[in-house]
């Protein structure tokens, strides 16, 4: 042990001595024409805060130098002012007259119309994308000298060598499928000895990880998308960095994480009650401990009430919407972070691109509790709290769908609970701007659970695509692919994608090789995702719907030029409609098309749907 400790000690004092003036400028650029015009640099170098910056560039003023507690840091604010022209900036450290270092700051001209870009919307369908898992388009990059974790694919927890070429070279079977927006876990670099995989634990925020490719790739990735009329989503995560990251391993000052003094290296655990943000009876401590605490020993909990640790966040994102081109932010563990401060970072976001929509993963159960984060929440209003985050993502319809499949019908089971979930919408402010799911990269396989039988995927399916709000689905789900998280762990839910690897026994990409029941399941996918892109009265349209009977839920999608029923019925044995009841929004005899068999017929007093089916129909008047 005592050997252990004296070669960390020396790798520690060797790293210092072998820094550099300026090692990082961050954001290494910026732009003209921004609102987010008054930007503050972190520049980082051994012993950097003796030196004193200066900048002269017409438009562009140097506000404040600020030193904290680490030499080895200095935060620069500046100033570009409206009219300010494209070029490069140079900014000299010096002492006295004389410059030690200097820094080129490029300042770029925007793309047109930048500020006004469109988002994701109730239109688009996300497909989410584990990162690593999905294809190996380039085996080069699948070990760098520079990472530590090394590839490999016998491990269910290790590197499989996915990457941002995979997802390129696939984009047009994506699109054949129906998604319109293609949300994939975190690519930033994740330089962490184990799990780096899922990319949660992030060690640079400025730099693609390069088992994934390169800042080029990925803007790559975003034009191509861009060119089938598709959008990229980023995984944005604030609340814990790697504890890799190089920033955590050198701290500007012991504020910008969460730091225990009784804990273990300063680790205490979240115990990950995030109702206590809202609990008015919460102790000080539980709530403490569900804010602050780390997620795990590897993820230092960020500070974002520090304005320094808020600027770098709400900059880098900036950052990535303007360099990447990108079209939404989904944000991790959203109800982990300090409120007053993640408040500050999505409206600073909304303001410089109205139009930008962002979705927090709300993981609660209850519409109170979620619609509580989705920005002008009457909830919220209680309390004198607007969070400006644009949308949620409904961890109560997650929670509500296996539940009403696999119940007993009763007066508060099975189909009622998603009678009741929809039931609750009045408590949220944008119910267009609700994500609907049944299963994603942190959670049990929906086709695990119902032991891959295509039927319950088809009504599930069903369900989120035709409701309010923003459907997403998990790569994979559209060819029944299971794993189970309570026996197997993360790694089973996050299987690489057949035919993603050269020498797989089957790519499931082509649809001609793919297995009898692979094709049950797309063929089903393909059809209601395509059918969906047209229709506004499913994007935007009005809802009634009934209370479920004899294990049936019916509901309408309405607008002034369409109407849409859709049925689900969850018995064994078909089930038998009196058309009378629905006879507030439709006539007791109708004529009809069902969307998935492509069949039109009339239905006179009575509808019969068979067991285990959702029906979606057209009604022709």
């Amino acid at each position: 042990m005592r050997k252990l400790y004296t070669v960390i000690f020396t790798l520690f004092f060797l790293s210092i001595f072998s820094q550099k003036p300026l090692e990082r400028l961050e954001p290494m650029n910026w732009w003209v024409g921004m609102k987010h015009n008054t930007i503050t640099l972190l520049v980082y170098g051994k012993d950097i805060s003796k030196l004193q910056p200066e900048l002269k560039y017409e438009g562009v003023q140097i506000l404040k130098s600020e030193k904290v507690e680490n030499p080895n840091y200095l935060f620069v604010t500046i100033n570009i002012a409206d009219g300010t022209k494209p070029g490069t900036a140079k900014i000299n450290f010096k002492t006295g007259n004389k410059t030690v270092v200097s820094k080129d700051f490029p300042l770029l001209e925007r793309k047109a119309n930048s500020a006004n870009r469109d988002s994701y919307t109730s239109k688009d369908v996300f497909y989410l994308i584990m990162s690593d898992r999905f294809a190996n388009g380039n085996e080069k990059n699948d070990s760098q000298p520079n990472l530590i974790d090394k590839v490999n694919r016998k491990d269910e927890n290790g590197r499989h060598g996915g990457d941002l070429r995979g997802v390129i070279n696939h984009l047009d079977y994506i699109k054949n499928l129906g998604a319109t927006t293609v949300w994939m876990t975190p690519v930033c670099e994740d330089n962490e000895a184990k799990y780096s995989y899922h990319g949660y634990a992030q060690t640079d925020l400025y730099n693609i990880d390069g088992r994934y490719g390169s800042n080029e790739e990925y803007k790559e990735l975003s034009a191509e998308l861009k060119k089938r009329n598709m959008k990229l989503v980023m995984d944005y995560v604030t609340n814990h960095w790697g504890v890799s990251h190089w920033l955590i391993k050198d701290l500007p000052f012991k504020e910008w994480v969460h730091w225990y003094k009784d804990g273990q290296n300063g680790f205490k655990r979240s115990n990950y009650r995030t109702t206590t943000q809202v609990d008015p009876y919460a102790s000080e401590k539980e709530k403490d401990l569900a804010l602050n605490g780390w997620f795990d020993t590897t993820m230092p909990d960020i500070n974002q009430s520090n304005p320094l640790v808020l600027q770098y966040l709400i900059q880098n994102a900036i950052w990535w919407i303007e360099y990447a081109d990108l079209d939404g932010y989904r944000v991790d563990t959203y109800p982990y972070n300090d409120k007053e401060g993640m408040a500050k970072w999505a409206k600073a976001i909304t303001d410089e691109y109205p139009r930008f929509n962002i979705v927090g993963e709300t993981w609660m159960y209850t519409p109170a509790n979620i619609s509580f984060w989705q920005r002008n929440s009457k909830i919220a209003e209680i309390e004198g709290y607007n969070s400006y985050l644009p949308s949620v993502m409904d961890f109560e319809l997650y929670n509500a769908i296996p539940n009403a499949f696999k119940e007993e019908e009763n007066w508060d089971k099975g189909m009622v609970r998603l009678y009741n979930s929809f039931a609750n919408d009045y408590l949220y402010p944008d119910t267009q701007n609700i994500m609907n799911f049944f299963e994603n990269h942190d959670t049990e396989r929906f086709n695990e659970i119902f032991n891959g039988n295509p039927e319950y995927y088809k009504m599930a399916l069903t369900l989120i695509s035709t409701v309010r709000g923003i459907p997403q689905i998990y790569y994979g789900s559209e060819i029944g692919m299971k794993g189970s998280k309570m026996r197997r762990g993360d790694g089973d839910i996050r299987r690489d994608f057949p035919g993603g690897w050269k020498g797989d026994t089957q790519n499931a990409f082509n649809i001609s090789e793919q297995t009898k029941e692979q094709k049950e399941f797309f063929d089903f996918t393909q059809k209601i995702l395509n059918w969906r892109k047209n229709k506004d009265v499913i994007h935007t349209g009005k809802t009634r719907h009934f209370v479920p009977q004899n294990g049936v839920y019916v509901y309408f999608r309405y607008n002034k030029k369409e109407k849409v029923m859709v049925v689900i019925n969850k018995n064994d044995k078909p089930q038998t409609l009196d058309l009378g009841y629905y006879s507030e929004i439709i006539p007791a005899k109708i004529n009809v098309k069902e969307v998935i068999a492509d069949k039109e017929f009339t239905a006179d007093k009575t509808l019969e749907i068979p067991g285990k089916t959702s029906y979606i129909l057209e009604i022709k008047e």
